[in-house]
């Protein structure tokens, strides 16, 4: 095989563009797996929990795989800069398909949170791979469509997760929710293995162990105070306080040994970029408004206005069809211009006046006028979903791709975190408060037993307490969002700040577009 030479030097192997796109139809699938999981998993929890037991322990299955996802997030990144994308890639799927297999055969509730940590540990590594082998097969210039299609993934397993859960667990058992992925990862990695031609690496500089087991520790720390803040224990709990300082020591710590350990796990010199500290940025807010959005739409079109909850996720068919959309336009623009100023600050701008709109909906909001909205809210994030990742990864220089691939995806899902959390605890106190100035009686005993009534369960109650509880979750989604519309002034000023540097790699009218390589992106 033919090979190239990247600006920094590396040889590069040249794809015939047929085995290129095998390549990334596995890293579709690969990434289809990663955004699925979740999806699929919600909608089965119930019946586990009808098999299993562990009520009390159910938000773990949850917060385990997010642990140990946002943890490894950085180091799987770090390792394939080091020792070469492909094999670190393969063995993060088969980590993930290992998870998944001995989750479809737990026999309690505590197997079950162990064995997802173990698949959350392979996943950290599915959505970085996917990226980076992006950025070192495309030209920066040609990347933008291909991550459109990527977006266009995304969107599509947050639309089809939650039917297909249904569908799986009612027909095949709650146990094939998991087995599902089996086949899918097995399709991947032969494509990955027959197809996939990068240089292989050898590192002489040892894994920062010191420096990953500090982020790894200030991670779990932020993502507990998210998880459990204002739910297991309140805010001010001497827990909550012993989570914080934990995380913010950590981090300080790993921020010191980041400046003297020989192979940093996650290298500052990369955030001296503007645009890739500003990316990283508004990356976490684009989680934040995006798993926010999708957690509270959903509950406020069934308790509201009396949508099934089967259909929950063709209830956000407006704002990620706009997403899907708008991604692939804003993917091919960039391709054939080479420009991306304008996207950043487009979507911020959209996102925010979306966010706006979502916030002044009530109990006569008609599903036309909040699909509206919705779609609003989809255009602003397909302008920014994979923009972001472009634009990190346009960045830095091709032997610090995995790490910013990583970082951005990292701040992403620290940023839903945060997100759920935060906007969460404000829609249940809000939730809370309006009813017990609506319902007295027995509205402290409706928010106890769940702020989220489906529309079957809300029939069952008497009007007058079924009107309170519809007017407390349309103040509480009016708090939650117009907190996001506020957030999402962030991103518009960071984007604002964006300076737009020439992406490299040539234009689709240009010979060298059929032979995607990979380049070094220039420094901001």
């Amino acid at each position: 095989m033919a090979q190239t030479q990247s600006a920094d030097g590396d040889a590069v192997p040249e794809e015939r563009p047929r085995s290129v796109r095998v390549v990334l139809l596995a890293l579709m699938i690969t990434m289809m797996l990663a955004m699925l999981d979740n999806m699929i998993i919600g909608t089965a929890m119930p019946t586990i929990v009808g098999e299993l037991g562990g009520l009390e322990h159910l938000s773990w299955v949850v917060t385990a795989y997010t642990l140990a996802t946002a943890a490894s997030t950085p180091l799987w990144g770090k390792l394939g800069d080091m020792y070469g994308r492909k094999g670190v890639f393969m063995s993060s799927i088969v980590l993930f398909l290992i998870g998944s297999a001995l989750s479809g055969m737990a026999q309690d509730m505590g197997q079950l949170i162990g064995f997802r940590a173990v698949q959350g540990l392979g996943a950290g590594g599915l959505m970085v791979g996917v990226m980076a082998i992006i950025g070192d097969l495309i030209p920066p210039r040609e990347r933008g469509k291909y991550q459109g299609m990527m977006a266009g993934v995304m969107a599509l397993a947050m639309i089809g997760g939650p039917l297909v859960g249904g569908t799986i667990t009612d027909h095949w058992g709650w146990r094939w929710a998991f087995y599902i992925n089996l086949p899918l990862g097995v399709v991947a990695l032969a494509a990955i293995s027959a197809v996939l031609h990068l240089p292989k690496k050898r590192a002489q500089a040892r894994i920062d162990y010191l420096g990953a087991g500090l982020l790894t520790v200030g991670i779990t720390a932020i993502v507990l105070v998210t998880a459990w803040g204002g739910a297991e224990y309140a805010w001010t709990s001497a827990r909550i306080m012993e989570l914080i300082g934990i995380g913010v020591a950590s981090l300080v710590g790993f921020v010191f040994w980041q400046t003297r350990a020989a192979e940093p796990v996650l290298p500052l010199h990369i955030f001296r970029s503007r645009n890739f500290t500003l990316m990283s940025v508004i990356g976490f807010i684009a989680g934040f408004v995006m798993f926010g959005a999708t957690l509270f739409l959903p509950l406020y079109q069934q308790a509201v206005q009396g949508a099934s909850a089967t259909n929950s996720g063709l209830l956000l068919l407006p704002m990620l069809g706009a997403m899907l959309v708008t991604s692939m336009v804003a993917g091919r623009v960039t391709t054939n211009t080479g420009r991306y100023y304008v996207f950043p600050v487009l979507g911020s701008v959209l996102m925010v006046l979306g966010l706006y709109l979502l916030s002044t909906m009530d109990t006569g909001t008609s599903r036309l006028t909040s699909g509206v909205f919705m779609a609003v809210v989809g255009l602003g994030m397909g302008c920014l979903m994979q923009i972001t990742m472009l634009v990190a990864q346009n960045s830095v220089e091709m032997k610090d791709m995995g790490v910013a691939s990583s970082s951005t995806t990292l701040f992403r899902t620290l940023g839903s975190s945060f997100g759920v959390a935060i906007m969460g605890a404000l829609f249940n106190n809000r939730v809370q408060d309006v009813m017990a100035e609506r319902s007295p009686s027995i509205g402290s005993k409706i928010t106890e037993q769940s702020a989220q009534l489906d529309a079957a369960s809300l029939e069952k109650l008497p009007e007058a307490v079924r009107e309170a509880y519809q007017h407390a979750v349309s103040a509480g989604t009016h708090s939650a969002f117009l907190l996001g519309a506020a957030v999402a002034v962030i991103s518009l000023v960071a984007a604002v700040f964006v300076k737009e540097v020439p992406l490299k790699g040539a234009g689709p009218k240009e010979e060298t577009a059929t032979t995607p390589q990979a380049t070094v992106a220039e420094t901001v």
